[in-house]
Formats: C-alpha cells, structure tokens, sequence
C-alpha cells in the first residue's frame, strides 16, 4: 500500500466504523489492467439514514486527518449507494439490499482483499 492509500485508507475506516459500518472490505485495484482506481473500500449500513451517516463521517474524518475532500460524490439523494471518490481510493457505501445486487466484490473478483473487522 502506497502512503497515499494508507493516508486515506485509516480515516476512511476509522469513520465507516464510528457510524457502526458493517462488512467492511478493502479492495486492491493496482495489479488489475484498466482499474477505474488503485483501491476500493466497501462497506454496508443498516438504513438509508445510516449509509448516509457513514459517508457524512467518513467525508468529515479524512478532510480532517488527511486535509482532502471527494473529487466527486454520487447518491447523497437516495442514499443506497453512496460513492466518495478520492481518485485513488474509491468508497462504496451501500445499503445491505443494493450490495447484495450489485455485488462489487465477485464482479472485481480477481482483486487481492482485506476483510475489517467491524
């Protein structure tokens, strides 16, 4: 893990958990050919309340330990998938039915990964 991954990578982590994010899984991305990024984090939330609590605190942890904000952000509305981009690290925020459908972990399966504990 580069130092920039392993910047972003604690406060990503340590605000999924504050929240009570679930089944937490870092991806990496870096020896897969044409990957969108070097890292996926992904993690569950309960509610639609709670997978946007997770990304409030996650977005609040690293632009407070790390000094960066997302480059860009998708489904604050709906809040059943949340993307945080960071370019290189990716975080998918996903409530439990929606992570279930979509799946990312079988569909980037050759990845090398970590499991978190809660």
């Amino acid at each position: 893990m580069e130092i920039v991954d392993e910047l972003l990578i604690a406060p990503i982590i340590e605000g999924i958990q504050k929240v009570k994010g679930k089944e937490i899984i870092v991806l990496d991305l870096e020896e897969i050919p044409q990957s969108v990024c070097k890292k996926f984090v992904i993690c569950t939330g309960d509610s639609s309340t709670q997978v946007g609590a997770i990304a409030n605190e996650v977005k609040e942890k690293v632009e407070e330990e790390v000094g960066e904000t997302p480059w860009h952000r998708e489904g604050l509305q709906n809040r059943q998938w949340i993307i945080l981009d960071y370019v290189d690290v990716v975080v998918h925020i996903f409530h439990k039915d929606w992570r279930d459908f979509y799946n990312l972990e079988n569909l980037w399966g050759d990845a090398k990964w970590q499991k978190i504990e809660d």
